[in-house]
């Protein structure tokens, strides 16, 4: 048992040192879209999440938007406000929501993967269906709810510094939805499926 506990933790140790080396990593973790940045940091999440389970994925989940606040904070784009307290932007200004923007979709990620893949598991659905689906779940759990949370609180100073009317921003947020954010879905369940096929066998060892 404690053989097992000390290599579950190293794992999640490698994680989030690989967390934060793809996050410093230009044009690899975030890719600025001007308006918000694309990234494949909810990658490491997902797998951390489907290898090791809910909570060590929501830990490094955790990393993610840490990494996001910090990002936003000393590299700031025109939208960066609503991921940092501490950025004005255009007259627009970041607020402690700017913090829960940032970080609870992110820790979301690695504990929707995790349990997802964890209740599919118990069912005896089939292993690479389950990644899947998890690895679908987690990767818009983070979409979808730091797109919502944009929308919902900072909607009109948003709109504001992307240069769309108000009224518009619905669909220029579902745009980004079916643009990148499925691209980014896309790209996890592929990514996520084939590392964790492979590092099944080391998480059992």
């Amino acid at each position: 048992m404690k053989k097992t506990n000390m290599k579950r933790f190293t794992l999640l140790a490698l994680f989030i040192a690989i967390e934060i080396a793809v996050s410093v990593i230009p044009f690899l973790g975030y890719i600025n879209l001007g308006f918000i940045n694309a990234t494949t940091l909810h990658i490491p999440v997902i797998i951390a999440g489907i290898l090791l389970g809910k909570k060590e994925g929501a830990i490094v989940g955790l990393i993610f938007g840490l990494t996001s606040l910090i990002k936003a904070s000393i590299d700031p784009n025109i939208s960066s406000f609503v991921f940092s307290p501490f950025i004005t932007i255009g007259g627009q200004s970041g607020n402690f929501v700017s913090l829960l923007i940032a970080i609870v979709p992110r820790v979301l990620v690695g504990f929707v993967a995790g349990f997802v893949y964890e209740q599919l598991s118990k069912r005896n659905v089939n292993d690479i269906l389950s990644m899947s689906v998890a690895a679908l779940l987690g990767s818009l759990t983070n979409t979808i709810l730091v797109l919502g949370g944009i929308y919902i609180f900072f909607g009109p100073a948003y709109a504001s510094a992307v240069g769309v009317a108000y009224d518009a921003l619905i669909g220029f947020i579902m745009s980004i939805i079916t643009g990148s954010g499925i691209m980014e879905a896309i790209a996890a369940v592929i990514i996520a499926v084939a590392v964790c096929k492979a590092g099944k066998k080391v998480v059992s060892l």
